[in-house]
């Protein structure tokens, strides 16, 4: 071992990002080589900051290129609460760790991964629509009526993408607002769906569909917001639709695939699950026909495992990725070298200083984004950009919809 590859430090940072903040893991070797990775706090999982700090104790002084050792023995000094923020920790630093790794042998981080298999990745515009209604404040123009859910469908197709997703609306006094009871909001912890949220629900994709025109693809994401029986019900509802695929979370694989066996469409899922062992059950039910892999929370080399394994049973899968510019790169790579790969997800709705936070930002042509041939991820922090935009207290899901 030298010291170029001797962990010196791990350290983490974090800026504002309008309704939430970015977090990033930083990680320097003893002659000075860094790594950087980006994790999340806002989408319900508070404490990865303290969980990193925590086990960072047992990164330092460690060879970087020994990643997969690393993880092993972070999980398990951790194996007796395995999951959750402990498991989105292990994850942030393995990706930290494959840049320091990439950076030392002066390669992209795709060569680490098998090599590239494609130069360009196909994207999707994520909550299209969706940012400018819930957080007008920060992503413009503001969405307030369907005439502006038209406006953005035809944007995407004169930028060029192919392909877009939303989410559900409810229309009162046509003013569109987020119907999101699986995270709260509205709280209804039943989570039915009744006949007002079909109607707007309609209203709303065919609103988007119109602006966009029938060469663009239109995918739907559902998240948490129903049950079994709600589901099948929306399923129902747009049935006549074409979708690219409609998004759908449960913790249950069994009532995923009763779902996915009776859906006109294409099912997605499991963006939130962590690590192989989750997934599995959901591969054997064959309960969806796109794995979403959060490269981010899982870390990128244990997620071509879970890549791996869906091959094995006929699945392709999807990153998820609604973070910040870091991210992106990260699931580019990702993209660049798994086979079995359906289409990635990105925002292109951005916060008005993302630029601002990073050397390097995404390259989007005829709605593909271009593989960038760094070393590393491709792009970093501007830690300067990073200190002109301090991190709020509060943030993410946790805060939303509460009182000022």
């Amino acid at each position: 071992m030298t010291k170029a590859t001797t962990i010196k430090a791990v350290e983490t940072l974090a800026c504002d990002a309008g309704w939430r903040n970015y977090h990033f893991v930083k990680v320097t070797t003893e002659d000075g080589l860094v790594g950087w990775s980006e994790y999340d706090e806002g989408f319900g999982a508070p404490g990865v900051t303290a969980a990193i700090e925590r086990l960072s104790a047992r990164v330092i002084g460690k060879n970087a290129f020994q990643h997969e050792r690393i993880y092993a023995e972070l999980f398990a000094a951790t194996r007796p609460a395995a999951g959750g923020v402990v498991a989105l920790a292990l994850g942030a630093i393995e990706n930290a760790l494959l840049d320091v790794k990439a950076k030392a042998l002066g390669v992209p981080c795709y060569d680490l991964l098998g090599g590239k298999i494609r130069d360009r990745v196909r994207v999707y515009w994520s909550h299209c629509a969706t940012w400018r209604i819930n957080h007008p404040d920060w992503y413009k123009p503001a969405i307030a009526d369907l005439d502006g859910v038209k406006a953005i469908g035809r944007e995407v197709r004169e930028k060029k993408f192919s392909a877009m997703k939303t989410n559900i609306f409810v229309y009162t006094n046509g003013r569109p607002q987020g119907w999101r009871p699986g995270f709260g909001s509205p709280f209804q912890p039943e989570i039915n769906v009744d006949r007002t949220v079909l109607r707007n629900l309609c209203m709303h994709l065919e609103a988007i569909r119109d602006g966009a025109g029938p060469d663009v693809d239109l995918l739907l994401d559902l998240n948490f917001n129903a049950k079994t029986e709600g589901y099948l019900k929306i399923l129902r509802a747009i049935e006549k639709m074409d979708m690219f695929w409609v998004e759908i979370d449960t913790f249950n694989p069994q009532a995923l695939g009763y779902i996915r066996r009776q859906s006109p469409h294409p099912i997605s899922s499991c963006e939130t699950l962590l690590g192989l062992r989750e997934f599995l059950p959901y591969f054997t039910e064959q309960a969806m026909d796109v794995a979403i892999i959060d490269t981010p929370w899982n870390g990128v080399w244990q997620s071509m495992k879970i890549a791996a394994a869906a091959e094995h049973f006929e699945v392709n899968v999807a990153p998820h990725n609604f973070y910040g510019h870091l991210c992106t790169m990260i699931n580019a790579h990702f993209c660049a070298a798994v086979p079995n790969l359906r289409i990635m997800e990105t925002d292109i709705d951005r916060l008005a200083w993302d630029h601002e936070l990073f050397t390097h930002v995404p390259e989007f042509v005829d709605g593909h984004l271009v593989i960038p041939d760094r070393p590393g991820w491709g792009t970093e922090p501007n830690e300067e950009g990073l200190r002109a935009h301090p991190p709020k207290n509060k943030g993410g899901l946790l805060n939303y919809g509460l009182k000022k």
